[in-house]
């Protein structure tokens, strides 16, 4: 069976945030440590990893996940693209191009991020290489077949995508029709929410919690969280079927 890893539930800045003194209570709850948001799914022939955070040779290492057929990128902000460089041991250890999925214009922007990874290089010098590729409606990977949607990060387009009844939608503002109607009858839900005000880009936790109402999957996590939310007591108060997702979260679906 499938199986989705959350490998970081943070923001963009993280969890703790540089610079911000947290009460010893908060620090002591281990699921209030978040890393940046990625996921990977773990498929019956291989696994699919979803951007490439800061900390992905941590977040891997400590799930011990040592493969990657193919990676997706959702848009190309700093918290889900500047881990890439560590696909290189990946790419050294297959001795293949790491497949990676993203819309012409993201993919753009990893070209100019990794030029390194695309230029020549002498003989045993290391580097990651990128075979970039457009992103198709459905991907076939790993065993799975991985549905792609467009929904809308402020003011940018981001990849969400639904494998069975398990969808991921994070940096999110609005769920265009589309799809809205593809997220219909959904058993697992991970979801931005992230904080407690409002945010120009992305669902706060009230929008957050409206949506997942609206789509009513059996089990929605809510993920991008920042130091807004401590653990134990944001989940007592969240309404049933709802919770806060953490960091080696572990879904089978």
């Amino acid at each position: 069976m499938p199986t989705c890893v959350v490998l970081g539930s943070g923001t963009s800045n993280g969890v703790p945030m540089l610079g911000v003194e947290y009460p010893d209570a908060f620090l002591a709850n281990p699921k209030n440590w978040r890393t940046r948001c990625s996921i990977c799914l773990l498929g019956p022939t291989g696994n699919f990893l979803v951007d490439c955070a800061p900390e992905l040779r941590i977040q891997m290492a400590r799930e011990r996940i040592y493969d990657v057929e193919a990676t997706l990128i959702t848009h190309t902000h700093a918290d889900h693209v500047m881990g890439m460089d560590d696909l290189r041991s990946l790419c050294v250890k297959s001795g293949k191009d790491m497949p990676v999925y993203a819309w012409p214009r993201y993919q753009e922007d990893i070209r100019r991020i990794y030029p390194y990874a695309f230029a020549a290089a002498p003989p045993g010098l290391e580097v990651p290489r990128y075979d970039l590729r457009d992103l198709p409606p459905v991907i076939a990977v790993g065993g799975m077949q991985v549905e792609t949607l467009e929904v809308v990060h402020g003011k940018i387009p981001v990849v969400a995508i639904r494998v069975g009844g398990f969808a991921y939608v994070t940096d999110v503002s609005e769920i265009p029709q589309p799809a809205w109607d593809r997220l219909q009858g959904l058993e697992t839900l991970i979801l931005d929410a992230v904080r407690i005000k409002r945010h120009p880009n992305h669902f706060n936790l009230e929008q957050a919690l409206d949506v997942a109402s609206r789509l009513s999957a059996k089990k929605t996590y809510l993920t991008h969280l920042s130091h807004d939310y401590d653990h134990e007591f944001t989940n007592q108060s969240l309404p049933k079927g709802i919770e806060l997702a953490w960091d080696g979260l572990r879904i089978e679906f």
